[in-house]
């Protein structure tokens, strides 16, 4: 484990942590998932620093991890709040400069919204893994599934011990929001076209979550608009955690995607 310490924002503290050299001149700044915190990424953020020369930062949203809890129910616009009021905050406060968001899932949906409403100019590029702009009825019945192993009580064990007593936030902030029947019309294909910078869009073509036709759309969604360019690369024998189901792969690629952009921004 890196560098940990508490970001106090608006809406409570934030658990972040460090991981690489603080001399780099470019920081990649890892978004979890819609159950994922800071310790759930395991290993991968120290593989990313070393595979990159980055300095990365990850860190648990409010509801999440050690993080101050969220109130429930959570708004079905929960992640373009994060994306345009959380996360803007925290990247100020910890002084990040130049960077890259790397996103995974709900994740990668907030830092396209980020990307597409309220970067500055900091921002370098974006990746994303498994991320949705769109609702698919495969993603409704998966997150139902695991609904149902969350009140059988085996899944909720298990998140707690990563979320403590924010597991019932960090759970069902998620799941009941994807469930509402609201949450149909959530469609996030408006921000791609303002995104003004490259991007990798990744997902394994075995994701339960989503289908192919996610990244097809994300990518046609941020050429359209003429500013951004975005390239797709689909996982073989991967699932919803390209980070974990191809671990190697995905590392080279995104130090593949980083180093474009080192060539492309020069030193800060």
């Amino acid at each position: 484990m890196g560098d940990t310490g508490l970001a106090p924002l608006t809406g409570g503290d934030i658990e972040y942590c460090w991981f690489g050299s603080p001399d780099s001149a470019l920081t990649l700044v890892l978004l979890h998932e819609g159950l994922g915190c800071v310790d759930l990424w395991r290993d991968f953020p120290d593989r990313l620093a070393a595979t990159t020369a980055c300095r990365v930062l990850v860190y648990s949203r409010h509801g999440y991890g050690r993080s101050a809890p969220c109130k429930l129910p959570r708004p079905v616009s929960y992640m373009h709040d994060d994306a345009r009021d959380a996360l803007p905050e925290l990247l100020e406060f910890l002084n990040v400069g130049r960077h890259v968001l790397v996103g995974h899932s709900d994740g990668g949906s907030i830092a396209l919204i980020h990307a597409g409403s309220v970067a500055g100019p900091g921002l370098q590029g974006v990746v994303t893994m498994a991320a949705h702009i769109f609702i698919e009825d495969v993603s409704v019945r998966s997150i139902a599934v695991a609904s149902q192993a969350f009140a059988a009580g085996k899944l909720r064990d298990a998140l707690a011990r990563y979320h403590g007593s924010n597991v019932d936030c960090a759970f069902r902030g998620w799941a009941d929001s994807w469930l509402n029947p609201a949450f149909r019309d959530w469609n996030l294909e408006g921000f791609l076209p303002q995104i003004r910078v490259p991007c990798l869009i990744i997902q394994g073509e075995d994701d339960e979550y989503g289908t192919a036709a996610q990244v097809a759309r994300t990518v046609a969604g941020i050429r359209s608009g003429g500013k951004g360019t975005a390239e797709a690369l689909m996982l073989a024998n991967c699932g919803h955690a390209p980070q974990q189901d191809q671990p190697d792969t995905t590392l080279s690629a995104i130090g593949a995607f980083v180093a474009t952009i080192g060539a492309e921004t020069g030193p800060a």
